[in-house]
């Protein structure tokens, strides 16, 4: 099987042996942070003909190395980064670059829309403001480029436009629809609030179709350009932090999920209807919701995590110092950095402060006593404290976390971010041997039919490690959030 991440920063690909569950190959493209564009400030788009240019070499990098026949493989599945925007002519042709993530632009209509919908009416229907999401960032394409708006025969999330350039096939998920707030929970459709307010015909949103099932099969064209047989199916698509708490076991409710790549998330199970007042974090269909069982996933995202990490690592580190030696240097100076904070919201409008883009900000710097190694541990612990800053949001909503289940990779590869963590939160932390690719990989599993579920599929799933808050350094961890937190 195949899993595709199609993220901001790469795009990765993965091949899973079916009996095993193992991964037998990886690869991302480019292997340099893929470029975002930003013509003004608060925007980020990226070209989607970009990742498709990405996936062809990964595909071709992971069958090369495992040496395995395009005939072979049984299913494909599809992560990608959430809450973009692509808009498509009749040919499926991109009209313009998508509107990813982190672009801030849409966040006024999001504030209106919430508004004149009404806040209660949103947050009872929609589980969320309309906010700097899909719909909203396609409002602002209406309102600001109508004669491209006109052309426009459907729009889509990044994964679906990859679906479509795959299968030929213009679909989504219910999943995928909230995320792009259209969907109504109370009414189980459409939101037709979001769509008369914003003045969207029906006709913009592809065919809805579960989230583990057929979704199209390859055509002559993908297949071709892939190196992979006519027909193989396509049976899985979802958001990236949706499928990542699918390939940790993340299911079931009070289950947390954690990522820390270019954003940072914390993602927990909700199995009744729920929300935030202030709509500081979302709350998402799962990719197991379905109207018998419910089952939310509450989302917090940072926008700014290791995009703080790498800007540091270009700017303050000499060229060529690798992240580990980063992780190491930043662990010769004290828990608070002696006095330094370093709030990371620098990376568009942040949901968890309301949607403010207050920008990165260094506290308490001392230029007769600070150096290069606070600079780097005063980044690493601010951007653990945005995690406990929203996660006290959570709590708020009555979710308990006393355990997070991380993937072995980003963030998580540094001790110093997964012991301040677990310190800060006083949770334990478990890493997994998976990333969003296998995931993806073994959804598509479960969406053919190759596995009877989800047990089946991740039963292979490994634990690198258990990581418990230390009791000796939870309290000057907790006094160095405190005066983080005095700053926000």
């Amino acid at each position: 099987m195949i899993g595709y991440d199609i993220g901001s920063s790469s795009v990765k690909a993965s091949l899973v042996e079916v009996e095993s569950g193992q991964c037998a190959a990886s690869a991302f493209y480019p292997k340099s942070e893929a470029p975002i564009t930003a013509i003004q400030s608060g925007w980020a788009e990226q070209n989607p003909e970009s990742w498709w240019q990405y996936l062809k070499l990964a595909t071709a990098d992971i069958l090369s190395t495992a040496q395995v026949k395009g005939d072979e493989i049984a299913a494909i599945g599809i992560s990608y980064q959430m809450h973009g925007l692509v808009c498509v002519d009749k040919q499926g042709n991109p009209l313009r670059p998508s509107i990813i993530w982190c672009d801030s632009r849409a966040v006024p209509y999001g504030e209106q829309s919430f508004r004149s919908i009404g806040e209660k009416r949103c947050l009872t229907h929609l589980l969320n403001s309309p906010g700097n999401f899909t719909a909203s960032k396609l409002a602002w394409v209406k309102d600001n480029e109508p004669e491209l708006y006109g052309k426009i025969d459907k729009i889509m999330l990044p994964g679906d436009y990859i679906a479509l350039r795959l299968t030929g096939e213009a679909c989504t998920t219910v999943s995928g629809l909230s995320e792009g707030i259209f969907w109504d929970f109370k009414e189980g459709c459409l939101s037709a609030d979001v769509m008369r307010y914003y003045g969207f015909d029906s006709s913009l949103i592809p065919t809805i179709r579960p989230t583990f099932a057929p979704q199209g099969e390859l055509t002559v064209a993908a297949a071709t350009e892939l190196g992979l047989s006519v027909g193989t199916p396509v049976t899985y698509r979802a958001g990236d932090q949706p499928n990542n708490a699918l390939s940790l076991g993340v299911l079931n409710p009070g289950e947390i999920a954690s990522t820390a790549g270019t954003s940072g998330v914390v993602y927990g199970v909700l199995g009744n209807v729920n929300y935030d007042p202030l709509s500081r974090v979302n709350t998402f269909a799962h990719v197991n919701h379905t109207a018998e069982q419910v089952r939310l996933g509450v989302l917090l995202c940072i926008n700014g995590t290791g995009i703080l990490n790498s800007w540091v690592r270009r700017n303050v580190l000499s060229e060529g110092v690798s992240y580990a030696a980063m992780n190491d240097i930043a662990a010769t100076v004290p828990i608070g950095a002696d006095g330094l904070s370093i709030l990371p919201f620098g990376n568009g409008a942040e949901r968890v402060l309301e949607n403010r883009a207050p920008g990165c900000s260094i506290h308490g710097l001392n230029f007769n006593s600070h150096n290069q190694a606070h600079l780097l541990r005063a980044a690493q612990e601010g951007i653990v404290f945005s995690f406990k800053y929203g996660i006290e949001v959570m709590e708020q909503m009555g979710m308990e976390v006393s355990t997070i289940h991380a993937g072995h990779a980003n963030m998580f590869l540094s001790p110093l971010f997964r012991q301040t963590l677990a310190n800060v939160a006083g949770a334990t932390i478990e890493l997994h041997d998976t990333d969003g690719s296998v995931g993806a990989a073994k959804g598509a599993g479960i969406g053919a039919g190759i596995y009877k579920n989800q047990d089946e599929a991740f039963a292979s799933l490994k634990k690198l490690a258990v990581v418990e808050p230390k009791e000796n350094e939870i309290l000057p961890t907790v006094e160095a959030y405190q005066r983080w937190k005095s700053f926000v």
